[in-house]
């Protein structure tokens, strides 16, 4: 008797979920890593800032709780660039949409950020290096989800 095997696929809102997570938990990780190492002034911790109260938010674990912060956020972001890009099979949709996100978190909503200064205000490491994680980020989810689109139209 041969067994059967019978492969359940995940559904395309899963596979979106899981990229959008792990997007946000691996480029929120390096963040830290650039933050650690003085290549940008500020970390993770600052997805905290309008909502957290206290001291601790600028510790380990204030930037640890702001990784785990930015990588549920960052589902949201995923099923956003599935709603709006899926069907853009490029590069270049994902590094536009990473210099969106980078455009919208230090000029939009820097007011509500009280850990950040205006770009104006900050040196030029932090802005290159945000800049860049910021478009990585984007190609990562970007190119992730339009992988899968297409993928899912060839079944």
């Amino acid at each position: 008797m041969e067994k059967q095997t019978v492969e359940q696929q995940m559904s395309f809102a899963a596979k979106v979920t899981l990229i959008g997570f792990f997007g946000g938990l691996i480029w929120s990780l390096v963040g830290y890593f650039a933050f650690y190492f003085k290549f940008i002034r500020v970390g993770p911790a600052l997805a905290l800032m309008p909502f957290v109260l206290g001291e601790w938010k600028d510790t380990y674990i204030g930037q640890l709780v702001g990784i785990g912060l930015i990588s549920v956020l960052s589902i949201g972001i995923a099923f956003l660039y599935k709603l709006l890009f899926q069907k853009v099979n490029s590069m270049w949709a994902g590094v536009a949409y990473g210099l969106v996100l980078w455009v919208m978190v230090f000029f939009l909503l820097n007011p509500i950020f009280p850990g950040l200064k205006s770009v104006h205000n900050l040196d030029l490491n932090t802005i290159i290096t945000s800049v860049c994680l910021y478009v990585l980020y984007g190609t990562f989810i970007g190119y992730s989800i339009s992988f899968q689109y297409a993928e899912e139209r060839q079944k």
